[in-house]
């Protein structure tokens, strides 16, 4: 089914790992249980002297010191299988960086490659040759045209010029003229008109 799909892959190193934390806990649990031993025998010899009985007092403490022994090994063993895992997962964690670092240097060199001196060269060589065909074709196109047929172009091509020229003037936005007479001029007609006859009507003084 699709879901099954989806499901990480468990590598051999996932299950190493797994299996050295279970020893791992095993070991602790082990250790537990030797601690209950010991927590046994010391309850044992301290009994058996009260009791007066030594001799089973002093087998209890020996089978105690033997427990305690174990409980050393144990304690190097869970210490080593603690380093041990520490040691493979960062041993991991460097192979996943080593392998982006190879893919990161994979992209690099195939950039590289598409940004060498030889290609850039070829570029502009290509970039310079398609430029000389295209004088080659507008030589070609002017000396296949005849005297007339040229001048035909000359005058299409200022035609060109001069529409371009209108376009722009016209977008050009020109203040508008005003359409009634300033009223200081009307002022001076009226006076201009009226400047003879009313001159004639000042009194003279005698």
């Amino acid at each position: 089914m699709g879901s099954n799909q989806s499901l990480p892959k468990i590598t051999a190193q996932d299950r190493a790992i797994l299996d050295l934390k279970l020893q791992r806990d095993k070991l602790k649990q082990y250790q537990k249980k030797i601690q209950s031993v010991l927590d046994r025998e010391h309850s044992i010899a301290k009994a058996q002297l009260a009791h007066g009985q030594k001799d089973r007092a002093l087998l209890a403490l020996r089978r105690r010191k033997y427990q305690q022994s174990l409980l050393t090994k144990t304690d190097e063993q869970l210490m080593n299988l603690e380093q041990l895992v520490s040691t493979i997962e960062f041993s991991l964690v460097e192979i996943s960086v080593v392998h982006g670092l190879k893919q990161g240097n994979e992209v690099l060199r195939e950039i590289h490659k598409e940004l060498n001196v030889e290609s850039i060269e070829k570029l502009l060589e290509e970039t310079a040759e398609a430029r000389e065909y295209q004088r080659e074709i507008g030589d070609m196109l002017s000396n296949t045209l005849s005297l007339d047929d040229e001048d035909a172009v000359q005058r299409e091509l200022l035609a060109l010029q001069d529409d371009i020229k209108a376009r722009t003037e016209v977008e050009i936005e020109l203040p508008s003229v005003p359409s009634e007479q300033p009223l200081h001029a009307i002022a001076q007609d009226d006076v201009r008109k009226s400047g003879p006859a009313s001159a004639s009507k000042v009194p003279v003084a005698v």
